[in-house]
């Protein structure tokens, strides 16, 4: 009786232990996995749907973060509304934004500003531009001076929409809005006579200008907007936007193949720090507007 009972014994001692190795084996598992480079440094950036093909010009940077431990993917998002929804939630970690979108995310408090680009011509912010046909009269800062007119500008956009509804009493105006694709469609919708007015970025107008010798540049804003912004949403891993942060920073003095190849893809020389202040303008801009937190990406 005594031998079974210790045999008994024993087992429930084997039992113990086996169980013991079991645990501590799941358990170092778990840690090794959690520190997976594969998992970690996964960095999702979202993308509207209709510009899924604009993804192709962050090939390069993409092997560029990929040689510095660092994956990232698009995410498709249908539209605004819903990429807001998508850094409240954290399923996306960031996106690359011009400055109304930008400066609208960050009124909502979902994203920080965290790098933008320098063009390869040394700009990193821009301004709006108001163009009309040779002969018009300067824009005088008042709404009044769009009554009885048509005026044209991309949507969303600091140099754009979100500039004209900045105007004191402009609903007032009761001017025909049009909306174009982009500022260089805005600039050609004008010069066919589709509109009286064009509110765009004063580096694409200066860039086209040239082809169109019947119109000139009747007014402009007073300050800048950053250009391009890498927006991060406040659920991202402090970490990882970190290690994002100092490696597109890094890409001005990088003199790798990689490195040269992004900066010729993007058409930059570098991207530098940007901050919350650096919008200033900008979200005086959208207040203006009357952006807030239940703005939902569209006016009436």
């Amino acid at each position: 009786m005594n031998n079974i009972a210790e045999t008994i014994s024993q087992g429930g001692e084997e039992m113990k232990v086996s169980k013991i190795i079991y645990v501590f084996v799941v358990f170092v598992s778990a840690i090794i996995l959690s520190y997976s480079p594969a998992r970690a440094d996964q960095f999702k950036i979202a993308i509207m749907q209709e510009e899924r093909g604009a993804a192709a010009k962050y090939r390069q940077l993409e092997t560029y973060l990929k040689n510095k431990g660092i994956e990232f993917s698009f995410v498709g998002a249908t539209n605004y509304p819903a990429a807001a929804d998508m850094f409240a939630s954290g399923e996306v970690d960031a996106m690359f934004s011009g400055s109304g979108i930008a400066g609208t995310f960050i009124i909502k408090d979902l994203a920080t500003p965290l790098v933008r680009p320098v063009s390869k011509e040394g700009f990193s912010t821009y301004h709006a531009t108001l163009v009309a046909r040779k002969g018009s009269p300067k824009f005088t800062g008042s709404a009044d001076y769009f009554k009885g007119k048509k005026v044209i500008f991309t949507p969303l956009a600091s140099a754009g929409e979100f500039f004209y509804h900045s105007i004191d009493g402009i609903e007032s105006a009761k001017a025909t809005t049009l909306k174009a694709a982009s500022h260089a469609a805005a600039i050609e919708a004008l010069a066919n006579d589709s509109a009286d007015v064009a509110i765009v970025k004063n580096h694409m107008w200066n860039k086209l200008k040239s082809k169109y010798p019947n119109l000139i540049s009747v007014g402009e804003d007073s300050e800048e907007n950053p250009d391009g912004t890498l927006i991060v949403s406040k659920k991202a891993d402090p970490k990882i936007v970190s290690r994002v942060s100092a490696a597109l920073l890094a890409l001005k003095d990088d003199n790798s193949q990689e490195a040269q190849a992004s900066r010729d893809e993007l058409g930059i020389q570098a991207y530098i720090k940007t901050t919350t202040s650096d919008f200033k303008h900008t979200l005086d801009i959208l207040k203006r507007a009357g952006v807030d937190k239940s703005f939902n990406f569209s006016f009436k």
